[in-house]
């Protein structure tokens, strides 16, 4: 086998190309191996580490980034503040995290988890791109990432005149399975339960009212926060009302919100689903073991993460990449 000169500074002059050429390989599969990148066998990764370190090579990650103009590093951005009620260990934003880290990983980069106080600091500020996972109440998480020039995916819901790329549910069609739902019921007088001030909300409610087609009334309900507790106060201040006694069917942004509302409806005298009906959204594990077991619109999170990751990878190799929506699904049990 041909030997290629060492530095003996200790630097090798040795590089990506000459290890590919001897190897009979990509350079870009050189460089996978070195990382231990899954994308290349290991026996193709014993063979091209053994040549590098017959020929003395050292990978370099510091020069392969500045060489590169790249930190091979994607900062997430978590628009979520967490309190007692949701936690980050939560089913979002934790099932988003999961594709996103391991779509990036598999493609050699790292991921560094932050939140919108903190772009103003090195890892945020080095990373090369963006992923928002959620837009914020009137947007204002994204005015903020927009700021930094960086390439930016979001989670969430594309609104009009939007310029950066969108990775979502299909927030309506999810409204509009619910109001099918209780229209099948013969529910006529609804309740909506969420803060329609975020984007995913908003579609939520207006696929929910758009499919009722004037088939029945909603009144919404506007928690700010998206917890057990919040359900529980707004729905148990309804029931205060005269009023609030004659709904039979009330849909939450939420899972959590859901849940808050039975609890407050059950100790109103009221029985769900029988005096009234009740869907949830997102269909977090809680919801199959909750008593009773919740109606919920699945998410597909685990793979909007992966997707997300995807299209910042194409942005970042300069790629035109488009908005995308995936779909949801209606899952019936017993409220």
């Amino acid at each position: 086998m041909a030997q290629a000169k060492k530095n003996p500074v200790g630097d090798s002059a040795v590089t990506m190309e000459d290890l590919a050429k001897i190897a009979g390989v990509s350079t870009i599969t050189v460089s996978r191996a070195l990382r231990d990148s899954p994308l290349v066998t290991e026996n193709t990764r014993e063979k091209i580490r053994k040549i590098a370190a017959e020929q003395g090579y050292r990978f370099n990650i510091s020069a392969r980034n500045l060489r590169m103009r790249r930190s091979y590093s994607v900062a997430v951005v978590v628009e979520m503040t967490p309190v007692k009620g949701r936690p980050m260990s939560d089913p979002y934003p934790l099932e988003l995290l999961g594709g996103i880290t391991q779509e990036l990983t598999t493609a050699g980069y790292s991921v560094v988890l932050t939140s919108k106080q903190l772009l103003d600091t090195a890892p945020v500020q080095g990373a090369d791109g963006l992923i928002l996972l959620g837009q914020g109440s009137h947007g204002e998480a994204v005015k903020a990432l927009q700021q930094t020039t960086l390439p930016l995916v979001v989670w969430g819901a594309p609104e009009d005149g939007a310029t950066y790329t969108v990775v979502g549910s299909d927030n309506r069609k999810g409204g509009a399975s619910v109001a099918e739902r209780f229209l099948e019921q013969g529910r006529r007088k609804l309740i909506f339960v969420g803060d329609v001030d975020h984007a995913e909300v908003q579609e939520r409610c207006a696929g929910f009212i758009d499919a009722l087609s004037n088939r029945a009334t909603v009144h919404i309900l506007r928690p700010k926060a998206f917890t057990f507790e919040a359900g529980f106060d707004c729905v148990t201040s309804l029931l205060k009302k005269k009023s609030g006694h004659s709904i039979d069917g009330l849909f939450a942004a939420s899972d959590l919100l859901a849940m808050g509302a039975i609890r407050a409806l059950t100790e109103a005298g009221l029985r769900v689903p029988d005096d009234i009906s009740v869907i949830g959204y997102d269909d977090t594990p809680g919801a199959a073991s909750f008593v009773p077991p919740l109606t919920s619109v699945h998410q597909y999170l685990r793979d909007g993460g992966v997707l997300l990751a995807k299209k910042m990878l194409a942005m970042i190799e300069g790629e035109r990449v488009q908005s995308e929506t995936l779909p949801t699904t209606l899952i019936v049990r017993h409220t």
